[in-house]
């Protein structure tokens, strides 16, 4: 059974001042919480989370795991905007993602068990149609080399085509394990 669980606290004000939300489950609003969707600094107590710009789990995803985010708007390139979180589902330790160049699962494919900041240096040289998560762990795919850009959270499961996992194009430039930190 996946693990969704964990511990996110969300403060208005840069290095953790200011109003606080505190959450340690799926929240598809701040504002029905009576927290804006100003977000200053984060502090991620235990879990992976995905947190989202707009209320419903709708927008920009940022994926952040174990730790202090003291000024959220530097860490994240973008703005202070974010209306929706809930934890990273995590099923164990064991990774395996799979990408293929078409949607359907056609034309040319690679594996992946490690985090991956250039697709292109393992020898990928297309875009990413469609992907497996396969074993237990989740997956940030990014659209920059090195673990940069929009980031697009996939758990287990089989996603057709670049749409179902959220992303507008099927630019993926690195891949990256979600470690489940406590």
């Amino acid at each position: 059974m996946a693990q969704r669980s964990g511990s996110i606290t969300l403060f208005e004000g840069k290095h953790f001042s200011g109003r606080r939300l505190d959450v340690c489950g799926d929240c598809d609003s701040f504002q029905e919480r009576g927290f804006m969707n100003r977000v200053g600094s984060v502090r991620v107590g235990s879990g992976a989370w995905v947190c989202f710009q707009h209320p419903d789990y709708r927008g920009p995803q940022f994926i952040l795991e174990h730790g202090d985010y003291p000024d959220f708007r530097r860490w994240n390139g973008h703005n202070d905007h974010l209306g929706s979180c809930r934890p990273v589902g995590m099923h164990g330790e064991h990774f395996h993602l799979q990408v293929f160049e078409g949607c359907g699962f056609t034309g040319a494919s690679l594996d992946f068990q490690q985090d991956c900041p250039l697709l292109q240096a393992a020898g990928w040289a297309h875009g990413v149609g469609a992907l497996r998560v396969l074993g237990d762990g989740a997956w940030v795919l990014y659209e920059e080399p090195g673990f940069r850009g929009c980031m697009f959270l996939v758990e287990r499961g089989d996603f057709r085509s670049f749409s179902d996992w959220g992303a507008p194009s099927a630019r993926v430039q690195s891949v990256r394990r979600v470690v489940n930190a406590f």
